[in-house]
């Protein structure tokens, strides 16, 4: 299986930027169908840690991704986690959000989870908190890994 590439926002490379973007876009905004500005301001940020697969032999770009953010609060998010259609089954979504909790160590984290995957982010020790919500025409939960002390 492909090894993770993790590199801070101001590292991307162009090629490294496009490959994200390109699978949050085509995931999120055609297959999802939720047209929203997926250019955020957020990906380049020196605080903006991002962690991807390649594809695999044959196939151009990220076989998946995140990045995690840092909020003003000290909390960090988890953000964009994705893969391709092609990747799906194939246990790459757990390998990415493993390596994202180790790069968190014992810090606080939020997600805003699909409502479908909380089990999914359950198993990483994120919990429900609060009321669902209205996310692009998507139902969404927050969860939340609280501290480890």
């Amino acid at each position: 299986m492909t090894d993770l590439v993790a590199r801070r926002g101001p590292d991307l490379t162009a090629a490294d930027l496009y490959d994200l973007l390109r699978l949050r876009v085509d995931v999120f905004v055609v297959e999802q169908n939720c047209p929203y500005g997926e250019i955020d301001g957020l990906d380049l940020l020196p605080t903006t840690w991002h962690l991807w697969a390649p594809g695999g032999s044959g196939e151009a770009g990220a076989a998946g991704c995140l990045r995690v953010l840092a909020q003003p609060d000290g909390v960090a998010r988890v953000s964009r986690v994705v893969t391709a259609a092609s990747a799906r089954g194939t246990g790459l979504g757990a390998r990415l959000m493993e390596a994202a909790v180790e790069h968190l160590g014992e810090a606080e984290s939020v997600l805003n989870a699909q409502t479908y995957a909380q089990g999914f982010y359950a198993r990483f020790g994120y919990e429900p908190e609060g009321e669902e919500f209205d996310e692009d025409g998507i139902p969404h939960i927050v969860m939340r890994r609280k501290a480890c002390r």
